[in-house]
């Protein structure tokens, strides 16, 4: 009988969970150096340390000029924060689009970026006016990012020769069950201003990387997921006047890509978005798909949305920010509780980068348990 008891109580507390919602700001655009702080992407270490990376721009809110690659740690699950350390600086150019992947067997943090010359616009790139291009760089931590490797260029593994515009992530990465890593991109081809998503994949864990499949025209800043049977699902931000998402899937590990489908139930204003996996330990059997963006026909409110289906649906919805917002990365942090690093603020949504902190207690509103 007491053993029944205290299986109930256990059963009854775990559904009686407090919800939880805590939001730090980590990026304060103005400070420190740098006139704005954009393009947050957000990962959990092997160890369980959160490292919140961005683009620090210097002079300008642009997306040209003096940007370097910049890095935040946190050892608590967020609720502070190290000083910021420049991961690259290329002397006057732009460097960004940060896309981490952590491989699950040895805990190396493989990090892809895009870099072009500081006076090179993304018009005149994508117009070929000039010798400004985009190129391709890795880098790596071994030691939970605390130092990273020199970048290395690889370019030429992943960019085909008339393709002028080119983006890694912004977002992270995600390790397939087969161990292979993939990372979502977007390109423009030369002599078009047509965009395309497409992904480039390591199966040596992140030691080379190549050149996967690209996905229909129109798509841009994309995340993508691996459903249970394997299949990849890729969700991108899109020039199609749909004012939704538009998602593709893989069956073959991304090396090629079904026909676009628009989500009717994922407004976006052409924005980047979020998009990851969580199954809470102990609960393998309930599929989750998380989702983050700003849900709307502008960049306001920023919403986090959860899906039992493999993204069929999305049942579940909750507002973070009511007010401007833009892009975001989510992650999983050690105690299953759930982290998104964002772009917020009052008048317009490059004011500050903020991390919330969250559980499926407060996502769900308490109905998580109810379903299956």
């Amino acid at each position: 009988m007491r053993r029944l008891l205290g299986s109930l109580l256990f059963v009854s507390t775990l559904h009686a969970a407090e919800p939880l919602l805590v939001q730090t700001e980590v990026f304060r655009s103005g400070e420190a150096g740098y006139h704005t702080y954009r393009i947050p992407s957000l990962i959990t270490t092997r160890k369980g340390t959160l490292l919140a990376f961005c683009e620090g721009r210097k002079n300008s809110r642009g997306d040209s000029g003096d940007i370097d690659l910049l890095l935040k740690r946190s050892f608590d699950g967020g609720k502070t924060w190290t000083p910021f350390q420049v991961v690259v600086n290329q002397e006057g150019d732009t460097i960004g689009n940060p896309c981490p992947v952590v491989d699950r067997k040895s805990g190396t943090i493989w990090l892809l970026l895009t870099s072009n010359p500081g006076n090179a616009t993304e018009k005149e790139i994508l117009n070929s006016e000039g010798e400004g291009t985009r190129s391709v760089w890795l880098t790596h931590s071994r030691d939970d990012g605390a130092s990273w490797a020199s970048p290395v260029e690889i370019t030429q593994s992943v960019k085909l020769a008339d393709w002028t515009w080119y983006a890694t992530g912004p977002g992270n990465g995600i390790q397939l069950k087969s161990g292979r890593m993939v990372i979502p991109c977007d390109h423009a081809r030369k002599g078009t201003k047509t965009m395309h998503s497409h992904v480039v994949y390591s199966d040596d864990y992140g030691r080379s990387w190549k050149l996967g499949g690209v996905v229909g025209e129109g798509t841009n800043e994309c995340q993508l997921v691996e459903l249970v049977d394997g299949t990849l699902m890729i969700n991108m931000r899109n020039y199609l006047g749909l004012q939704r998402r538009v998602i593709a899937t893989s069956q073959d590990g991304g090396l090629s890509w079904s026909e676009l489908e628009p989500d009717a139930a994922l407004i976006d204003p052409v924005c980047q978005a979020s998009f990851l996996r969580f199954t809470l330990k102990g609960k393998a059997g309930k599929s989750r798909l998380l989702f983050s963006n700003p849900a709307d026909i502008r960049r306001v409110n920023m919403t986090l949305q959860l899906s039992y289906d493999e993204g069929k649906t999305w049942p579940i919805a909750r507002q973070l920010h009511e007010g401007p917002a833009a892009y975001s990365s989510l992650a999983i942090l050690k105690d299953q509780s759930i982290g998104c690093l964002y772009e917020r603020g009052e008048t317009h949504p490059y004011e500050r980068i903020t991390f919330a902190r969250f559980n499926l207690e407060w996502l769900s509103n308490g109905r998580d348990h109810l379903k299956k």
